[in-house]
């Protein structure tokens, strides 16, 4: 039993090395190698695939990971009260989330197939569609669109502002008021005046 424990100590060890390795691969080279991401690991290529049989899957435990770990932090951040307020604190928290692991969703993009990204953000996309359908039923957003078109909306306006922020042309200290103001102009029922409501308070 010892042994049976030391070693499987050691695997998880492993896996762990072998995840934070590939993450901080991936972030500097979303087309990084096997060989690139062992050797950071400290760990061999059979060492690797012993645990992940293909780069994809690693890739996909990778992308798992980060995804979950963004859905738990953002599990913190207070939704209730006015819609819209709550839209801007949504905005403030995940926003940093999504910068922070887009080179990520790059990665991921470039290995996995669209459906199966698609899948590892439906707890996400469920947040923020509670968020617009209680806004929609207090009649601050606009309910003339599907639900699901507002929810890509916010997704595409959010990740757009990560690769604003990477190619220099969105300060990351601009970037939650301009998300905010920007999705607050599409969510706002036509005819109705937009409200000033800034993330940053």
């Amino acid at each position: 039993m010892p042994v049976t424990t030391g070693k499987r100590a050691d695997a998880q060890r492993n896996v762990a090395a072998i995840l934070d390795a590939a993450a901080a691969c991936l972030v500097r080279d979303p087309d990084a190698s096997v060989s690139d991401i062992a050797a950071a690991a400290g760990v061999g290529r059979v060492t690797l695939y012993g645990h992940f049989a293909s780069r994809t899957e690693l890739v996909d435990a990778v992308f798992v990971r980060a995804v979950t770990r963004a859905h738990e932090a953002l599990d913190a951040v207070d939704l209730t009260g006015d819609a819209r307020q709550a839209l801007a604190r949504l905005v403030a928290s995940s926003w940093q989330v999504i910068d922070e692991s887009r080179m990520l969703l790059v990665a991921a993009q470039h290995t996995l197939p669209p459906e199966r990204i698609r899948k590892l953000h439906e707890n996400p996309m469920r947040r923020v569609r509670s968020l617009l359908e209680r806004g929609r039923a207090a009649g601050v957003f606009r309910f003339d669109l599907p639900a699901d078109w507002l929810v890509a909306v916010f997704y595409t306006v959010v990740h757009g502002a990560a690769d604003e922020i990477g190619a220099g042309r969105l300060a990351a200290e601009a970037a939650a008021d301009a998300i905010t103001a920007t999705l607050l102009a599409a969510f706002t029922p036509p005819g109705d005046p937009v409200p000033q409501v800034t993330a940053t308070g």
